[in-house]
């Protein structure tokens, strides 16, 4: 939140508020002793926006873009109300049997699914054991046969085109694959359903784990495709869709894409690069296109 200057006096400071909330930029408007009004905004994706109309407002508090301010944003508030309303019908209630951290809890999908990397990482002592590894690789680089995924379109092993992703070949690379599911995946499987999460897991997962194959071969593993997917759903999500209950605040957005561009210079040695991007691509469009298709429900 960003303080971007002042007003006069209150009643001007309480007018241009309603303006602001009218316009979808969240304020707050701070009394000052001297009984002038300081504005704050909230995003800071729309303080260039908001200096805008501080501006326009200030050269003429009397404007006919501001006379219905109070009305239109009675009428923005009480939208946002029902907004609410309809999240708080999505959130799940009752206790959690698991214990919660970060305000959502890790649901039963989400313990499985960070079950399922632990066991298979131990179990496949990181990558060393090479003979249970192959298992769980998009195409076996050893085998005979030949084609694109033989063992999946010759030999009917669909699992194949989804398992990498419980793959981890070091504890880092674990652990920092599992902080980002138990975030993301919490939030979604707490704030909309476990289907909803097993779906994205399941798609993008997929989709993620093809793009890498098609780029640099079957021979990757890891759940940082899907972390990005599932990154990607949320911050799209929360973004065009308000009362999905999906958030992604600015600083997680800057580390991820980040540290995926950083991670394409090579620097960190091999990296399923095209797996972290294909991932992210198919999030976002998830999250964006089931926005669309909520904005466009009848109320």
């Amino acid at each position: 939140m960003r303080h971007i200057g002042h007003l006069q006096n209150q009643a001007q400071g309480r007018l241009f508020g309603d303006f602001l909330v009218a316009q979808g930029i969240r304020n707050e408007i701070e009394a000052e002793p001297d009984g002038s009004a300081l504005v704050w905004i909230v995003e800071d994706d729309r303080i260039p926006e908001a200096q805008a109309w501080l501006e326009k407002f200030q050269a003429d508090p009397g404007g006919v873009e501001f006379r219905d301010a109070a009305t239109l944003a009675a009428k923005t508030r009480k939208a946002e109300a029902k907004e609410k309303a309809e999240y708080q019908r999505r959130v799940r209630s009752g206790k959690s049997l698991f214990v919660k951290f970060g305000g959502y809890g890790a649901g039963v999908l989400t313990c499985i699914l960070i079950g399922i990397c632990v066991v298979v990482a131990f179990y496949s002592k990181f990558g060393g054991n090479e003979d249970f590894v192959r298992q769980f690789f998009i195409s076996d680089p050893g085998s005979a046969d030949t084609g694109f995924l033989p063992e999946v379109f010759q030999h009917g092993e669909f699992w194949r085109l989804l398992t990498p992703v419980f793959l981890h070949f070091g504890v880092l690379h674990l652990v920092f694959n599992m902080m980002w599911l138990y975030q993301l995946g919490g939030m979604i499987e707490a704030r909309q359903s476990s289907l909803r999460l097993l779906l994205l897991v399941v798609v993008t997962g997929i989709f993620s784990n093809l793009a890498q194959c098609l780029v640099a071969g079957p021979q990757f593993g890891g759940m940082s495709g899907v972390v990005y997917a599932l990154a990607g759903y949320v911050w799209m999500q929360g973004k065009y869709d308000r009362a999905s209950g999906l958030f992604l605040n600015e600083q997680s957005v800057t580390i991820l894409l980040v540290w995926l561009v950083v991670c394409f210079t090579g620097v960190f040695g091999p990296v399923a690069n095209y797996a972290h991007l294909g991932g992210l691509v198919s999030g976002m469009a998830i999250g964006r296109l089931l926005a669309y298709l909520a904005m466009r429900r009848p109320e």
